[in-house]
């Protein structure tokens, strides 16, 4: 993922609440982050699916009420191209922890 605006551009993206590539990736990270606390006392195979129910609850809303999508099929399929891409990185990524 990379931003190839320039420093100005992205400025004025961010003071428009556009997410630079640096801003989105810490995002994420505060989500991982609460993923790992609540893994101290949830089993990981019950968390990922929390996750993902969240995710798409919060997207179903972002679809509804926000974006007022009509086509909701086209919206879940776009959603579904963009996790599967984001899915294959990620299991592609040999800095990714492996089970000992």
């Amino acid at each position: 993922m990379e931003d190839k605006r320039s420093r100005n551009e992205r400025r004025l993206a961010r003071k428009q609440g556009e997410l630079d590539t640096a801003t989105f990736l810490k995002i994420a990270d505060k989500f991982i982050d609460v993923a790992n606390k609540e893994n101290k006392t949830v089993q990981a195979t019950e968390l990922h699916m929390a996750f993902l129910y969240a995710a798409a609850r919060y997207n179903a809303y972002v679809a509804n009420a926000i974006l007022e999508v009509d086509k909701h099929e086209e919206f879940v399929k776009h959603m579904v191209e963009q996790y599967t891409e984001m899915l294959r990185q990620h299991l592609a990524d040999t800095n990714i922890a492996k089970p000992l």
